[in-house]
């Protein structure tokens, strides 16, 4: 069989000409990776500090968890500022802020840094950090727990509407807003109540330089000022960022000059409208009927 040196030739031009332009194509898209992560922050960051915002209703949030996890991880990431903006929620999602927070502090500095308010499990998260600050002008406290239901059997006869309830035993779904609460029904509620309360005060007992008497003192879901939680201990000073990292620097040998990145996490697909209309309904109804946890969460009274 002859061989067309012609043609061979061609063929190896072609073959040259396939591979220079699988190598573009290949490098064009290892660029566009690359930029992409550039834009995104995820690469060539180096050591910085990071500012993570705690807004609105806090309630238990898995991909926040996580976040947090990596940058306990993470050891470019020499320092976290706590950014709480939030009246309160779930004792549960406080728990887990708390929690998460503690582990972060582990293995770098941690400091809150509170704003316009900071009460209930957002003063249980807040309490987690090495350090806390907040404004002059910051609400803070509302030390303990709230269940809240109500009675519409009354109503209910009005409009001739006769619940019928079975049920396995009489604290079964107690309180419920179709049936009176019983005095059993009534101490049972009020012992997972104070139950909750006690794990709340216990925290506060643990990570602030206060008497346990004061603690309990102040514990009595009133609300202070940034200045009278300070005068009182429950937070360390006034100051915002500038004051955290200032503090950092002389106290845990934090580089000065730093650059602080914000932490993007996702966004819960409920919204803030449903996690509000979530607890309203724990306010509103049988707690029995939403199972996922006691609300400490700030109510300023309505006159």
């Amino acid at each position: 069989m002859s061989y067309d040196p012609d043609a061979l030739l061609d063929r190896r031009r072609l073959k040259i000409r396939l591979r220079f332009w699988q190598a573009v194509t290949l490098l064009v898209v290892l660029g566009a990776v690359l930029a992409l992560l550039q834009a995104q922050g995820n690469l060539l960051r180096g050591e910085r500090i990071v500012r993570v915002h705690i807004e609105g209703v806090i309630v238990h949030d898995e991909a926040r968890n996580r976040a947090l996890m990596r940058l306990a991880e993470d050891d470019d990431v020499r320092a976290v500022i706590i950014h709480i903006d939030s009246p309160g929620g779930s004792v549960v999602g406080g728990e887990d802020l708390y929690n998460k927070l503690r582990a972060v502090s582990e293995a770098k500095p941690v400091a809150t840094v509170m704003g316009t308010v900071a009460t209930s499990a957002a003063y249980m998260t807040a309490i987690a950090a090495d350090k806390v600050f907040a404004r002059a002008g910051s609400i803070t406290g509302s030390i303990g727990v709230i269940l809240q239901s109500a009675n519409v059997s009354e109503l209910l006869k009005t409009v001739g509407i006769e619940p019928i309830i079975v049920k396995s035993s009489e604290l079964k779904g107690v309180p419920s807003p179709v049936e009176p609460l019983t005095l059993a029904g009534r101490a049972a509620t009020e012992s997972i109540v104070l139950d909750l309360y006690d794990f709340f005060v216990g925290l506060v007992i643990e990570r602030r330089p206060m008497n346990v008497d004061v603690v309990r003192d102040l514990a009595d879901g009133r609300v202070f000022s940034g200045r009278q939680a300070v005068e009182n201990g429950l937070i360390d000073a006034i100051g915002d960022e500038a004051s955290a990292i200032d503090w950092m620097v002389r106290e845990r040998e934090l580089p000065a000059g730093l650059p602080v990145e914000t932490l993007h996490t996702p966004y819960d697909d409920d919204g803030l409208l449903k996690k509000i209309s979530h607890l309203a309904r724990k306010s509103l109804f049988s707690n029995a009927l939403t199972l996922d946890g006691l609300v400490s969460l700030w109510q300023p009274a309505a006159h």
